[in-house]
Parts: structure tokens; sequence; C-alpha cells
């Protein structure tokens, strides 16, 4: 007997919002990969360079992180049983919180299940109906769905416009509720790098709480990676920072710093927190491990930046629009390569990956319309060789196809 369910009615228009993505050219199919995440992997059953990953670091396989794996399953089992309020809270959880409090300087930390949750369920549970959140235009959707949790006022600042925020903080001054300025640390489809600092000033002005999501700055700016509050020295001047242990970390998870009323307060009444199972002692572990690579190995980071500052130089001398012409500047590992057409980006991506190289295209809704990139993200395991093949591939493609 077969189990194929076909499309019913009730859900036909599903089906046709996917033809209008396939008539758009970009809809697309899952890569699979068949091997751990590195420089050169295999995706579909081809070998290919990867440009497309968050492995900064190149954490994601390190022996080291998979021996503290290992020992984790052997002391622990494979899960916790329980979410952390009931009995899934282990040693090894809190040492990591312990451990990460530690590194970026503040007093207590609390993990989520991944940074989404940490940002959304952070921002949904600290405010409410009567306050105010002030947000730049270009912040991550789990900003944004936090938010829309909340039910706090949403007002949308000007991309990185400080002035335009505090235009804002100055029409609500008077306004009963609090008031929470949130910015991405590093912005995760420019790579461009938020104000922190001259947003943390004017939260300090009007009394409003000051949260940043680092997800893309950790591990990646500040000393050993302690993200955009250290890279910007303002420390005890940022409330609410959150961070990821998905990327730079190589493994799972995100987490929450600040005060240890505030983590004690998202112990009581973070959603995500309260109702998820918490992370196999695996991935502690891992996270323990990574944190101490990130203090013990700064030539990981250092490696890390003079890759994107050779592949940047590179891609802007062959032609390439890399932000900075109709769109914001990067300045991070992260690397847009701007094409702004949908159909034509996705064609292009694919056709990469044909030639040997792994690298994402991205259009609407994740960017604006007529914004569509290709995607690159450098990392501290690539090798000249690597990133020179990777730029031939880029260039004779591009050069086929009309691109450049």
């Amino acid at each position: 007997m077969s189990t194929a369910l076909a499309t019913r009615p009730q859900l036909a228009h599903l089906t046709a919002q996917l033809d209008a993505l396939k008539a758009a050219g970009t809809f697309f199919k899952l890569r699979q990969l068949d091997d751990a995440q590195a420089p050169i992997c295999t995706y579909d059953g081809r070998k290919v360079i990867n440009l497309a990953s968050n492995n900064y670091l190149g954490l994601c396989n390190d022996p080291r992180l998979e021996a503290a794996a290992i020992q984790a399953i052997k002391d622990h089992g494979v899960g916790s049983g329980a979410v952390r309020t009931i009995a899934g809270t282990m040693r090894i959880h809190m040492e990591l919180e312990e451990k990460i409090a530690r590194f970026k300087n503040v007093e207590a930390c609390v993990v989520f299940q991944s940074g989404f949750t940490a940002n959304a369920g952070t921002v949904g549970s600290i405010l409410g109906k009567e306050d105010f959140i002030l947000s730049d235009e270009l912040n991550h959707a789990s900003i944004i769905d936090g938010a829309r949790l909340s039910r706090a006022r949403i007002k949308v600042f000007r991309h990185k416009d400080v002035a335009h925020c505090e235009e804002l903080l100055q029409e609500i001054e008077n306004d009963p509720g609090k008031k929470l300025i949130i910015t991405d640390g590093v912005f995760s489809m420019d790579g461009d790098i938020g104000p922190v600092d001259q947003l943390a000033a004017l939260a300090e002005k009007y009394g409003a709480i000051m949260m940043v999501d680092d997800a893309h700055a950790s591990g990646v700016l500040g000393r050993n990676g302690r993200g955009s509050v250290d890279h910007f020295n303002v420390h005890g001047k940022v409330d609410v920072q959150v961070g990821t242990l998905s990327k730079a970390i190589g493994a799972l998870g995100g987490y929450v710093c600040g005060s240890r009323d505030l983590i004690d307060f998202l112990y009581h009444r973070a959603r995500p927190f309260l109702f998820s199972t918490s992370h196999p002692p695996s991935v502690a572990a891992t996270c323990i491990a990574a944190f101490d690579i990130l203090e013990n190995e700064p030539e990981r980071i250092d490696r890390l930046w003079a890759n994107t500052t050779y592949f940047k130089s590179q891609l802007e001398s062959s032609g390439f629009d890399i932000g900075g012409r109709t769109t914001p500047a990067s300045e991070t590992p992260i690397i847009p390569i701007i094409l702004g057409d949908g159909r034509r980006t996705m064609d292009f991506s694919r056709e990469l990956f044909f030639q040997g190289l792994m690298a994402t295209g991205i259009a609407f809704p994740t960017v604006p319309e007529g914004k569509a990139r290709i995607r690159i993200i450098m990392t501290s395991e690539h090798t000249r060789e690597q990133l020179d093949q990777a730029l031939d591939i880029l260039l004779t493609t591009a050069k086929k196809m009309a691109i450049l």
C-alpha cells in the first residue's frame, strides 16, 4: 500500500506559491552534505570548495571537539531527558553558561536551543504591550519575530542611522513604557558592522535598554572573538548580549548574556527555555572545548581576517559588486556579490556549483527585491590555493554568463 499523499485542495494555495517561485526562478532544493563541514567537502555527490558555511573558525570537525563530545556521551549519555526547569539541567550545562559569562565579561548567561530562540524568547519575554522597540530595518528575522511576540510597539529606524533612531526616541520620550534599542552586531546578509557604540550611548542618554545580536560577531570581532561589545569596548553599556553556538563555535545553540537578574528572569519567563528539552550533553561539551580554543588560539581569527582581506581585494579588482554601491559595504568575512535579479543570481549559483564551488544564491524574501546576491563566507581554514581556485571559478563563470 502506498504511503504517498498528494496535496489536497485545502493546501492548494501552497502549490500556487511554489509555482510562483519556480516561475520567478528562485525555487530551490536542499543540497545534501555527504561528509564533514570543511573548506572542501561533498554536496550531492560532488566535491566542491565550500564558501557557504558559517564555520568561520573550522571548529565543526575539530578533533578536540569530537573527543569532548564522545567523552560526554560516555559520562552522561546522549540526551538530557527533560527541560531545564524540571529535570534537564546537567552540571555540564551550568559549566558552559559559566564559561560563556566569564568569556563575555558579564555576570551570567543562559543557553538556548538556537540563536533564533535566544532572540525571539528574550525580546518576547522582557517587554510587553505598553513598551517600545526601536529596531534596525535590517535586523535578523528572529529579532523581528521576538518583537512581534512581545506585543510592544515597534519603531523601525533606517539601517545604521543613529540620528533616525534618536528622532524616534524623542517622539516617544515622554510616553510610559520601557524602550529597547536592538541591532545586529554584524548583519548577516551584507556583512557590515552595526554602530553598537553609538546606539549604546543613545540608550544611556534616553534610559533605554540596549540589546545586540552578535550571532555573526561571535568568534569574529573583538579580542579572541568576544564580539561587538568588546570590539567597540562598550562593556557594561549593553544590557542584553545574544550570541550563537552554531557558527564560529561549531556546534549548536544560542545564548544570552547580561546581569544575574536578567538571566534569572529568562529562566522563569523565556518560553523557548521553559518548553524545550535542553541540549544533549555532547553539544555542551563541544561548546566548552570551542571556547577553550578561542581563548588559546587567536591565530585562527587572524587567519580568518587575512583570508577575508585577500578575497575581498581580489573580487573588487575583478569588478564584482561586493557591496557599497547599492547596498551596505561588507566589513567582515561575510562577502555578498550583488547581482540584483533573483533568477540570474540563482542561475549563477547553480552554475558555480557545477563548476566546483558552493556559493549560495540568496533572493527575496530573505533580502529585498532587486538585492539578490551570492553570499560568500570566509573561514580561517581555507588555503590560499583553494581561494585562488574559487576566484578562478567565479571569474570564469561570471564572464561565461555575461555577469562581468
